[in-house]
């Protein structure tokens, strides 16, 4: 009995979505998977339809450098709205505690020094995280309470961008993987005296992928011709820019392909260690400029971990 043939097209790199509103991160992938009828799409990092911007899509084989991504630093631009929680720490849900305390653009800015670094963050209710095989949210939603336990997170930048109203404060903040925004706004604001929630927020970037770079799903749809949706697409390697390489020849690529190690010369050993063995934790091999494989380096020996197949 013959393989089952893949439905879709074999291709192959990333789209930078410029998510827009009241659009799920699951549904954007199932939407933009149809446009280029591909065989295979998934995102790296969960955008909530209330939030825009930055949902970066990988097709094909770009889906196996969705994991360097997911742990990528992001750029957020979000607006805190004082005086009001809600059940989700965004404007979806109920409120569920009021203030009257207003807090100064001076009050704000000294809670921040605690709220930058290396952090312990209680996720909000309403997240996907998992707990007892469902999701958050699903429990939240059926109006039962969700024990989350508090985990490290870090904050790498966090500033105010502006001041609207004294109602209202415009921030910026770089986050690492697994840092929620909501939950941000809903600490800071009870470290001020405040009950607090996010009324706007976009993600600016992910990693390589920036904003301005973004294609919509109408764009997108615009375009007729599959080739033309085909060049809005960014290339697999430009997930992996921050790892190390090594130019391989052909005769090396065909024994990475078949999952065997390849042979680098000591010159090219060398320029891809560097001074720092053992801290070199992957390779991407590259034959003229295409990727090949992502290898761990053994002496002067590249074992395949990932193979493109393109």
């Amino acid at each position: 009995m013959g393989r089952r043939r893949k439905k879709g097209r074999p291709v192959s790199g990333w789209l930078i979505l410029d998510k827009g509103l009241d659009v799920g991160s699951t549904e954007a992938v199932s939407k933009v998977r149809w446009l280029f009828q591909a065989q295979k799409a998934g995102h790296a990092g969960t955008l909530d339809p209330l939030a825009t911007g930055v949902l970066p899509i990988a097709l094909g084989e770009a889906t196996k450098t969705v994991p360097y991504i997911m742990d990528a630093q992001k750029r957020y631009r979000f607006t805190a709205k004082w005086g009001a929680a809600t059940a989700t720490d965004d404007a979806e849900g109920d409120v569920i505690a009021t203030s009257d305390k207003r807090p100064t653009r001076e009050e704000i800015e000294s809670a921040l020094v605690q709220y930058t670094g290396e952090i312990s963050q209680v996720p909000p209710q309403f997240s996907a995280i998992k707990v007892g095989g469902e999701r958050a949210y699903d429990i939240a939603r059926d109006g039962e309470e969700v024990k989350l336990e508090p985990r490290m997170i870090s904050i790498h930048e966090l500033s105010i961008v502006d001041t609207p109203s004294t109602d209202e404060t415009v921030f910026e903040a770089v986050t690492g993987k697994g840092a929620y925004v909501r939950a941000l706004v809903r600490d800071i604001a009870r470290t001020v005296g405040t009950e607090g929630h996010v009324v706007a927020l976009r993600r600016l970037a992910v990693g390589p992928f920036q904003a301005e770079d973004g294609v919509t799903i109408e764009q997108l749809e615009a375009l007729a011709l599959l080739e033309d949706r085909d060049a809005a697409l960014s290339p697999i390697s430009m997930a992996l820019a921050d790892m190390p390489q090594a130019a391989i020849d052909g005769p090396q690529a065909d024994k990475l392909r078949r999952g065997q190690a390849a042979v680098i010369a000591p010159p090219v050993a060398k320029g891809v260690r560097g001074e720092r063995v053992g801290e070199i934790e992957a390779v991407l091999a590259v034959l003229h400029d295409d990727p090949v494989a992502i290898c761990e380096l053994d002496g002067l020996k590249l074992k395949p971990t990932r193979v493109f197949n393109l």
